[in-house]
């Protein structure tokens, strides 16, 4: 049988402390290959570089530096950089929780809908806390979750979206993507020239999170897993916007 080929990325940079754990808790799953941004770039979520060129360290042939986004390392990696397609594609582990609104932000999340858009099965996988981190539960998490995707696979242009409690785990639940709970916050500063800057900020009220989403299962310190789809398109809404359509068509008529 033949090895499976994983390709792992990150936002948070080539030298992160969970992309290493995340990396050697693969080692048995299959031939790991890690492509990664040469520094942070954590809130980029799919964007991808248009108007600068990329360039590439190879440290060896497993391990390579992309000077741009999350997409951009997977985009190489997949058409470039890799010999053959990979059979799965991991991103992580982010040092803290990618939960309800935070998906649409999220470098990490977003290589992995890269790579589900180009047809290869992928999953993000965080650690939901960013102070006393320890990357264990949520790598040996990540290693029997690539396992059971590696034998089953997943829906076409389906990804899944991870996070892991801090401390002990108690479980694990599959929840959806919560609604907004958090409040932005922007801080207006003064730099020392006397000139104004903003700092954007959030705090969240964890209190309103509905019970089956994916804060609540954090809050339960259970493992929480989100299916999340490429397709956007909010199918309830396309009859009702359809009534529409005979007003909007008049102002065609002659």
């Amino acid at each position: 049988m033949r090895t499976k080929r994983i390709l792992i990325t990150n936002d948070d940079g080539i030298y992160a402390a969970g992309l290493k754990a995340l990396e050697q808790a693969l080692v048995a799953a299959g031939e790991v290959t890690v492509v990664a941004p040469d520094r942070e770039m954590s809130g980029t979520s799919q964007s991808i570089s248009v108007h600068t060129p990329l360039r590439v360290h190879a440290f060896d042939e497993h391990h390579y530096a992309v000077s741009g986004t999350p997409a951009d390392a997977v985009i190489l990696a997949l058409y470039r950089l890799l010999p053959a397609k990979p059979d799965l594609v991991i991103s992580g582990i982010n040092p803290g929780g990618n939960l309800g609104e935070n998906v649409i932000y999220s470098g990490t999340v977003a290589a992995a809908m890269e790579a589900t858009l180009h047809g290869v099965p992928a999953f993000a996988i965080s650690h939901a806390s960013r102070k006393y981190l320890d990357f264990t539960a949520a790598a040996a998490f990540a290693a029997r979750l690539a396992e059971r995707v590696l034998s089953e696979g997943l829906p076409p242009g389906v990804m899944l979206n991870v996070n892991v409690p801090r401390g002990e785990v108690r479980g694990v639940r599959v929840a959806r993507q919560s609604q907004k709970i958090s409040q932005n916050v922007v801080h207006e500063k003064t730099d020392p020239r006397g000139r104004p800057y903003f700092w954007l900020d959030e705090t969240a009220r964890l209190e309103t999170a509905e019970p089956d989403s994916d804060y609540a299962a954090i809050r339960a310190h259970e493992i929480s897993v989100t299916p999340l789809q490429i397709d956007r398109t909010d199918y309830a809404s396309l009859e009702r916007l359809a009534a529409w359509l005979p007003a909007f068509q008049m102002a065609f008529k002659t």
